[in-house]
């Protein structure tokens, strides 16, 4: 959270290192029969920053050391507005924008059941995230639909971009042979492949 913040009604809006990408803190209220809180009002979205219209809503689940991505697509790229419903995960989305001053950089943030967190990256990204716990839950808001001929991969480790995925619980480094990844994903080529590299 490096940036400009906004509060508006139950949101507050952090800029991040990378311009466009959104971290969105979200009250709760809460009594003894439980908790409310609102994950998207348009009106204040608008306010901090976020003009999209969003079309399509995905739920994923997932298990401890899943690592789903990067994914983008080619043609019909996507904002998402994304959050955690159960469970732990260290999200990331990683700048493909050319011509872009951060071209290449990515930006992560560990998004939780608990902390409420949300994390909205624009269009022109590659996004994957980590999960941390057991029993994830994992919610987006994308303003474009999915378009399954029009897929997009990078690595998930690639050593020019240097994502710096946490360890596991009960580990202090990220033990490989503990994650869980789709052999689609596991193909995926490099950034200096597909874009050339950061200059």
């Amino acid at each position: 959270m490096k940036g400009k913040r906004i509060d508006s009604g139950n949101f507050t809006f952090t800029d991040t290192s990378i311009e466009g990408v959104k971290i969105v803190d979200v009250r709760s209220y809460g009594d003894a029969r439980g908790s409310f809180m609102e994950t998207y009002k348009v009106s204040d979205f608008r306010a901090g920053g976020i003009e999209v219209d969003f079309v399509q809503d995905n739920q994923s689940s997932s298990s401890l050391g899943v690592l789903r991505g990067l994914h983008f697509q080619i043609n019909h790229p996507q904002s998402k507005l994304v959050r955690v419903i159960c469970g732990t995960v260290f999200d990331v989305g990683v700048d493909l924008r050319l011509g872009s001053p951060t071209f290449g950089k990515w930006e992560g943030v560990v998004l939780s059941a608990e902390n409420r967190r949300q994390f909205f990256i624009p269009r022109g990204f590659a996004h994957g995230f980590l999960a941390l716990s057991d029993n994830v839950v994992f919610a987006y808001k994308c303003d474009d639909v999915y378009h399954p001929n029009d897929e997009g991969g990078l690595m998930w480790d690639d050593p020019e971009i240097g994502i710096a995925w946490p360890a596991l619980p009960g580990d202090d480094i990220l033990d490989r042979d503990r994650l869980v990844i789709s052999d689609k994903d596991k193909k995926h080529m490099s950034f200096k492949e597909q874009f050339g590299g950061v200059e």
